[in-house]
């Protein structure tokens, strides 16, 4: 097994190299003055297992640029089997076509990751599932919702399950909501929302009672927080307590930090599969040994959804 980290979360790589106990591969990734990246692979891979770890975060088209190259170099250093672990995976958000004479985008990120040589794919929470089918080759999709759930018992603990009710910021969310409330006891209410441009949204309706209830509201990502603190103002109103949430990817601005520190939430719970600073109202949990231990699998060729079993059983 060779781990190659790169340079979009290397904090994240090395966490997982601590977990499978293997050092990172020595690669030199550096950029010409025009801006084009060029990558060397400073150690021999040949026939090697080899899994390439890097989020496709902001800035997401250099960062899936360098990705593509590190994998045309792995693969032309004769690499056996070439793996791209992608925590955050761009993109995903233009899965289908809503208006005329638009890209399916996520659709040509897999087409080029299956061009430049990649064999399987790891990801974390999809914005859409289905973007699994578009891709030719195997999908290992992995999840937030274990280390999410555990998150939110020790903010609760000793508190009655039957205080809490789980929020999806729009209709979209509900399934991935009802999970989440279905592993913590709770009650389940979705937020009907409008939006007005890809920064602003407005909140429109609550389905469902949270007066009195500590929320906890779900969600697969956020950028810019107009989704959620909309969200946390009609259920502040609606007589909520507490209000946390929990969110996948955290790909945070300014703006979106700026918001969530205003807003009437009380924690947002993330992951730590984008670059994302701890501080504020912000809690980052560490996902290292999650796709530590689903790249120990893979490699082994043990199952990886079994994985999830055990953590639901010790959360």
């Amino acid at each position: 097994m060779k781990l190659i980290s790169g340079t979009a979360h290397k904090q994240l790589s090395e966490g997982i190299a601590d977990y499978i106990g293997e050092d990172l591969v020595d690669v030199t990734v550096t950029s010409f003055p025009d801006g084009e990246t060029f990558v060397k692979i400073n150690q021999n891979i040949r026939g090697q297992d080899v899994f390439l770890i890097q989020p496709t975060c902001p800035p997401t088209n250099h960062n899936l640029m360098e990705l593509l190259i590190m994998v045309d170099a792995a693969r032309r250093a004769s690499a056996g089997n070439i793996t791209a672990v992608i925590p955050f995976f761009g993109y995903a958000r233009q899965d289908r076509k809503d208006q005329p004479r638009v890209p399916i985008t996520a659709k040509l990120v897999a087409n080029l990751l299956s061009a430049a040589g990649v064999r399987r794919v790891v990801t974390m929470d999809l914005h859409a599932a289905q973007i699994q089918g578009f891709f030719d080759i195997p999908v290992d999709h992995l999840y937030a919702k274990p280390v999410l759930v555990k998150a939110v018992r020790e903010r609760r603990k000793g508190m009655d399950p039957s205080k809490l009710t789980v929020v999806s910021p729009d209709v979209g969310g509900v399934k991935m909501a009802r999970a989440y409330s279905d592993a913590l006891g709770a009650q389940l209410a979705i937020v009907a929302k409008h939006r007005v441009n890809a920064t602003k949204v407005e909140a429109m309706n609550l389905i469902g009672d949270v007066k009195g209830q500590d929320v906890f509201i779900v969600d697969d990502m956020t950028e810019t927080a107009g989704t959620l603190c909309a969200a946390a103002n009609i259920l502040k109103e609606a007589g909520a307590e507490r209000i946390f949430a929990g969110v996948s990817h955290a790909v945070l601005g300014d703006l979106g930090i700026e918001r969530i520190n205003e807003s009437e939430v009380t924690e947002v719970i993330t992951t730590n599969s984008t670059p994302v600073k701890a501080g504020g109202k912000i809690r980052v949990v560490d996902m290292a040994d999650v796709f530590g231990e689903a790249i120990m699998r893979i490699h082994a060729g043990k199952s990886v959804s079994s994985l999830f079993d055990i953590e639901a059983e010790e959360v």
